[in-house]
C-alpha cells in the first residue's frame, strides 16, 4: 500500500486536536484538575521571584562569557 491509499494520511490535518502514537490516534485530553491546581500553584510560588530584576554581578557574568 503507498502512501496515497492511506486511510490515515493527514489526519493531523483533519483532527488538529489528535495525538499520534504509535499508529493509533487518540484526541488530546482536557487539563485535569490536578494540572490546573499544579500550575496554580507553581505560579503562586515563583511569579514573584520571575518577575524580580536580574542581579548585576550575573549580567556581568554573561556579558563576559558572550564576549569569549
Amino acid at each position: 500500500m503507498d502512501q496515497s491509499e492511506d486511510p490515515n494520511q493527514d489526519v493531523a490535518a483533519r483532527m488538529p486536536n489528535a495525538v499520534l502514537r504509535g499508529r493509533a490516534y487518540h484526541r488530546a485530553m482536557p487539563d485535569t484538575a490536578f494540572d490546573i491546581w499544579l500550575r496554580r500553584g507553581l505560579r503562586t510560588m515563583y511569579d514573584e521571584v520571575a518577575r524580580e530584576p536580574i542581579p548585576d554581578d550575573l549580567l556581568r557574568l554573561i556579558e563576559a562569557d558572550r564576549e569569549k
